[in-house]
């Protein structure tokens, strides 16, 4: 029996709106299926565009020395920075951070393409929750077992970029005082890596450079088919935490 060229496979509200699961073939993918997200009527991802959601986790983790790594990634999504993170073998362990319990369940049930992959890797750990509060807030941390935890990588990606927000609350983060906040659960020289899906924000970049020694500023390039030319996202490492505001000697690549 053929696949459908079209299939919503689930649908369901949210604290944020209706999120949905798709599954298609467009004819330029041939007889690839492409699995897609949607969050009301607006695109959040999408399997055939996944370059740069892998990037993050290998310049993430390429930056950050040593073995028995313990990383935190905010926003599942479809899969693609959790797996790659999970294709470290000096990964020791990974929690992954979702607000949205649906997408939780896709993996879980085995509605993505990698959610057998993650789930079954004992070194992953999916956790619902709101990364932010979870990130910033002094009574919350990462894992509420091990409120002391300190962690070589925090990697994000879950707005399209630090202006576009899924939720107006989220930009505290994205300002000086919520990355300073977010930098006490990484260790001295962690990484946190951000996906974004925009140029170079220079705003956003100063905001990095006031709390971690090193920000560097990746473009990451892949084709579209759709155009038949390239498109491109970003990804922001940030890596150092600094120890006070006037101790500012960060550089950009």
């Amino acid at each position: 029996m053929s696949t459908p060229v079209f299939q919503q496979l689930d649908h369901q509200p949210s604290a944020i709106g209706d999120i949905s699961l798709r599954r298609r073939r467009y004819p330029v993918t041939g007889e690839r299926d492409i699995y897609e997200v949607k969050l009301g009527d607006e695109f959040l991802m999408s399997s055939l565009f996944v370059e740069a959601e892998v990037a993050l986790a290998e310049l993430g983790l390429k930056a950050v020395a040593g073995d028995q790594l313990q990383v935190v990634v905010g926003g599942l999504g479809l899969g693609y920075t959790a797996r790659a993170a999970l294709d470290c073998e000096r990964v020791v362990s990974l929690r992954v951070v979702e607000y949205l319990q649906p997408v939780i369940d896709w993996h879980r049930q085995g509605l993505v393409p990698l959610g057998p992959e993650l789930t079954g890797d004992p070194r992953c750990t999916l956790v619902c929750g709101d990364f932010f509060a979870l990130a910033t807030e002094p009574d919350q941390a990462f894992d509420a077992d091990f409120p002391d935890r300190r962690y070589d990588a925090i990697l994000l990606d879950i707005d399209h970029t630090p202006e576009a927000l899924l939720d107006p609350a989220n930009a505290r983060f994205y300002g000086r005082d919520g990355l300073r906040a977010m930098a006490h659960q990484l260790k001295p020289e962690g990484v946190f890596g951000l996906w974004s899906d925009a140029a170079a924000d220079e705003r956003f970049l100063q905001a990095l450079r006031a709390v971690f020694r090193e920000v560097q500023d990746h473009e990451i390039r892949f084709a579209n088919p759709f155009t038949g030319g390239e498109a491109s996202n970003r990804i922001y490492i940030a890596q150092g935490t600094l120890k006070n505001e006037g101790d500012i000697n960060a550089t950009a690549v």
